[in-house]
């Protein structure tokens, strides 16, 4: 018959094997740079720019700033995460946050004159 000393120890010893796992397997990859999709509302042009990651760059009006590209675990749904700061020359700043390539409108630029979706990191 196993005893209770046993029996705990497994439950302890696989709940810490079965934690450390799982977060393991939520770590991210930090990528170089952004590829954003980019449509301006007046003109009805969609572009697709990829940015480097820490570097300020110009865009018709906009300029953007990616601090941070993630994608998920090569081992998970594919999906990737990038902070984004957008400033618009006659406005200041119109947008700063997280944007996830998965779920575009999570967090979207609300702005009267152009709509931005992350694509995805490289």
């Amino acid at each position: 018959m196993v005893s209770m000393k046993k029996v705990l120890k497994f439950l302890v010893f696989s709940s810490l094997f079965v934690s450390g796992f799982v977060l393991d397997a939520n770590a991210y990859v930090e990528k170089n740079s952004a590829v954003i999709r980019i449509m301006n509302k007046a003109a009805g042009k969609v572009q697709t720019v990829t940015l480097p990651v820490g570097k300020e760059a110009e865009f018709e009006k906009l300029s953007i700033m990616i601090r941070t590209c993630k994608q998920t675990d090569p081992f998970q749904a594919e999906n990737f995460f990038a902070f984004v700061e957008m400033s618009k020359k006659s406005e200041g700043k119109i947008f700063s946050g997280w944007m996830n390539a998965n779920e575009p409108g999570e967090n979207p630029v609300q702005n009267a004159d152009y709509d931005v979706w992350l694509v995805k990191c490289e």
